[in-house]
């Protein structure tokens, strides 16, 4: 059998507001194996996202072990954790985080860029994107001109401009009307299968959950199934 290309090892994550302490992530442990899609599933402030962005690098675990794509996350600094964050993961969040000064075209095409990758082939890779993802004719469309559905659309195409390994996905729906939601999560599954991609993806709705191969549930910072 493959090693797994995420493994979360007694994973635990605190935080401190003085002398408060909160526990966000309480001894977590998952294996996640490349091809497979999952779901994280649970209620607002259970511990999903926070162990999405120890997964991501976004953060560093109060203690236990991290490895994504045999890197030992846990321990690499800063510098190391953006290099391999912008080659080995794919990222798309609730709210875009589109660039409001760029076009949807430079939008997908900054990751590479910042990767140095040269400007002819970011366009060809963030042109072919942007038509899988239905939005050729808007490409030269600033994020104020679009729809949150469509902004959605090119924060999928930017996340996957890289050829990545592994998709996260932070809430993807959780902006977006149902009719909006269907297209993104169907463009999402047809994009991690085309490239054969892992998906790891955040919700807090089961009918999201349900567009993936398996479910995990969380709850009051334990992952319980």
């Amino acid at each position: 059998m493959n090693n797994p290309i995420i493994s979360v090892q007694d994973v635990s994550k605190c935080y401190w507001n003085g002398e408060v302490q909160t526990v966000a992530l309480r001894k977590a442990n998952l294996e996640i194996y490349p091809g497979e899609s999952i779901a994280l599933v649970g209620p607002s402030g259970c511990g999903k996202s926070t162990l999405l962005h120890l997964i991501a690098g976004i953060d560093t675990p109060t203690q236990g072990e991290i490895y994504v794509d045999g890197y030992p996350f846990h321990l690499l600094k800063e510098e190391k954790l953006a290099k391999l964050r912008g080659s080995i993961l794919g990222i798309v969040f609730q709210f875009f985080n589109l660039l409001p000064t760029l076009t949807a075209l430079d939008n997908v095409m900054l990751p590479a860029l910042l990767q140095g990758v040269s400007p002819l082939e970011a366009s060809s890779r963030a042109k072919e994107l942007l038509e899988q993802v239905g939005l050729s004719h808007r490409s030269h469309h600033y994020p104020h001109q679009l729809s949150g559905g469509e902004m959605q659309r090119v924060a999928l195409a930017r996340a996957l401009v890289m050829k990545p390994k592994i998709v996260l996905a932070d809430e993807p729906t959780g902006n977006l009307d149902s009719e909006a939601s269907q297209k993104v999560l169907y463009l999402l599954r047809k994009l991690v299968e085309q490239y054969q991609l892992t998906l790891l993806m955040v919700t807090h709705s089961l009918e999201v959950a349900k567009a993936t191969d398996r479910i995990l549930q969380m709850k009051d910072g334990y992952l319980i199934s």
